[in-house]
């Protein structure tokens, strides 16, 4: 098949084109790869609900299993072997990519959500993660809570790439990048090198929109307003990441080697059929970005999307949307409070699914 343009073509704007999804049959099939060559894909998200998905009901797993099984090994162990085993696969699949793009090619893994208010866990597990992947183009996903923060900080300074993940607000997102440059900072205060470490900050984009729609409704609000606030939203925590990544902070660690840290839109497949199934590609459009998309998500841009207005041409409208939402009587607060709070518990859960199905398979092969 031929490199699909319309991918191509966003590629070619600056948009990194990732995938939200792995499982072991994608890259044994040559699934993934085909995507790459096809659909100009250049990275790979992976979190517990993703993860929950590609174990159930899968053979692929099973020889893995068996062997973890005789050994006696625990659940947790069984689960960080699984699924690090598919993001070392899926690192060296896309080896050649970082090697070319020297950005991408990048795979990400997930903190267990249980640590997710625990500094102290969340970098720890982040440092275990790193050396059991053992590969360059490795990403740890980080919650960006407030705990999560100064994990990320303690991350960063160790040389530990890192996507930070769940982030709703572009106050949070500024907290982020402060936190990003925090802890490059540190490494040059202990004599470290900052060649080599990169960071993606994913903020995402569907949720907010499912929240604010359903409050708009129960407020009775003018109906045209829905659907235009997670746009509006991104768009202003990308004027955050230009104003912060032009500032004389960021450009005394420039000099020193440092690479800004790119927004990631996450969360991009709509939640709600009356939009535009490309909505939240075309309408965030901008330079050194990444957009991770299902794959449902990225063959529909592939067969009709569209690019809307670059972003940096949209702040002031975006600005006026979310005051028109707030004036509409929508607590922006805490609906950002309530989404962090539902992504962290809808991971849990995901999590918790995983480790019955890596138990019960366990059982099943003693």
């Amino acid at each position: 098949m031929a490199q699909n343009e319309k991918l191509a073509e966003l590629s070619a704007a600056g948009v990194a084109v990732w995938l939200d999804d792995l499982s072991r049959d994608r890259i044994h099939n040559g699934d993934l790869q085909s995507l790459v060559d096809d659909y100009s894909v250049v990275g790979v998200t992976t979190n517990p609900t993703i993860f929950a998905a590609a174990i159930k009901g899968s053979e692929s797993y099973d020889d893995q299993v068996h062997a973890m099984a005789t050994r006696h090994v625990s659940v947790e162990e069984a689960l960080r072997t699984i699924t690090a085993a598919d993001v070392r696969d899926a690192c060296d699949l896309l080896a050649p990519v970082a090697q070319r793009t020297g950005r991408d090619g990048r795979v990400s893994l997930e903190v267990s959500p249980g640590v997710a208010h625990d500094t102290d866990a969340t970098a720890a597990e982040a440092a275990h993660l790193w050396w059991l992947v053992d590969r360059p183009n490795l990403y740890i996903k980080i919650p960006a809570t407030h705990e999560g923060l100064a994990a990320i900080t303690t991350s960063i300074a160790r040389g530990i790439s890192v996507n930070v993940t769940l982030i709703f607000s572009p106050e949070r997102y500024r907290a982020v990048m402060d936190a990003y440059l925090s802890g490059l900072e540190q490494r040059v205060k202990d004599g470290g090198s900052l060649v080599g470490i990169e960071s993606v900050a994913s903020f995402f984009v569907s949720r907010v929109d499912t929240e604010i729609d359903r409050r708009l409704d129960e407020a009775g609000a003018d109906p045209t307003l829905k659907g235009k606030a997670a746009v509006a939203n991104a768009q202003l925590a990308y004027q955050a990441y230009e104003e912060v990544f032009s500032s004389h902070r960021w450009r005394t660690l420039e000099a020193q080697g440092a690479n800004p840290q790119r927004p990631l839109w996450a969360s991009t497949g709509v939640k709600n059929e009356d939009y535009p199934d490309t909505l939240y590609i075309s309408e965030l459009l901008a330079a050194d970005t990444v957009n991770t998309m299902p794959e449902k998500t990225l063959k529909a841009y592939g067969d009709h999307g569209s690019p809307g207005r670059p972003i940096q041409q949209a702040y002031d409208h975006a600005a006026q949307v979310m005051k028109t939402v707030t004036d509409a009587g929508v607590d922006l607060d805490d609906v950002f409070k309530v989404i962090e709070e539902e992504g962290i518990k809808k991971f849990a859960d995901s999590w918790e699914e995983l480790t019955e199905s890596v138990r019960s398979q366990l059982e099943d092969k003693r």
